[in-house]
């Protein structure tokens, strides 16, 4: 950063570059099994699973302790207690495990350095989106933590860990984000150091992480960071000091850069990656 700078930022800033839960265990030929199961009938679709196999999968227990646990109606499907044997599930439905929501697939975090064009959107019927440009990463069913508009650009992280969702969801204690913001004409100090310390708009208080000049840059280049999953907040705050952005480009999440991943193009995090960014 040059020596203009927010006061809660140093140095210079670069635009380039499940825990198991235990479960009660019955002896052989002591668990509770009821008699009358669920009236629906298991169904013989391939894209179904058993339910005990979809529960030991999740990491949760044995595949025999899930059906003591299934007997006395510890599961639901979409929101009804199923006691049935044998009973199968697809793997979009919502499965929980004593109120607890759980998920079968390995846990997969996918890092894409998004080009413009493309919807951040899980959605069908949209145009092209985000989940094409990742199609061949992972067959788990993941989804984009945060947006970036459609002509804006950089890093999406996907994942469908819910746990890594709500860390970067908690916009206190949540995973900071840097943007690289273009703006239609010079940004006033004045301004930078308002947006620095802090205001509101209507009833709401907007404050950012960091904000400053970009260094070697005109003074419509700026870099700014927030915790906000979305960039419809950098949209309120400089509408609100009346500029309009030509360009937004997300160069960092957390400690994970575009660094050797090309625009349109996605890489899985690495174990270390991963550690750093579930450290934060």
């Amino acid at each position: 950063m040059s020596r203009h700078q927010g006061s809660k930022g140093k140095g210079k800033f670069s635009g380039r570059g499940n825990a198991n839960s235990k479960t009660k265990s019955y002896a052989r030929g002591n668990a509770p099994f009821k008699k009358k199961g669920n009236p629906k009938k298991a169904s013989t679709t391939s894209d179904e699973i058993r339910l005990n196999k979809y529960i030991a999968n999740s990491g949760i227990c044995s595949r025999r302790e899930a059906d003591e646990n299934i007997a006395i109606g510890l599961v639901t499907v979409n929101g009804k207690v199923v006691t049935e044997m044998g009973y199968k599930v697809k793997l979009n439905d919502e499965v929980k495990f004593d109120g607890r929501r759980i998920n079968p697939e390995p846990k997969v975090y996918v890092l894409l350095n998004k080009p413009k064009g493309f919807a951040t959107t899980t959605a069908e019927g949209k145009g092209r989106t985000v989940m094409d440009l990742i199609a061949n990463a992972t067959n788990a069913n993941v989804k984009p933590i945060g947006r970036l508009g459609r002509n804006s650009l950089g890093l999406l992280l996907f994942t469908n860990d819910d746990k890594i969702v709500q860390k970067f969801t908690n916009s206190k204690t949540g995973v900071a984000r840097l943007f690289h913001v273009e703006l239609d004409k010079n940004l006033k100090f004045e301004d930078l150091k308002k947006i620095q310390e802090g205001f509101k708009v209507g009833e709401d208080l907007i404050t950012v992480e960091e904000i400053s000049y970009i260094e070697g840059e005109s003074k419509n280049q700026v870099g700014i960071k927030i915790k906000n999953t979305g960039n419809t907040i950098l949209r309120t705050i400089f509408d609100t000091f009346k500029y309009d952005i030509v360009k937004i480009d997300c160069v960092a999440i957390g400690h994970l850069t575009k660094k050797d991943i090309p625009r349109g193009h996605w890489k899985h995090l690495t174990e270390q990656e991963l550690n750093t960014l579930k450290m934060l």
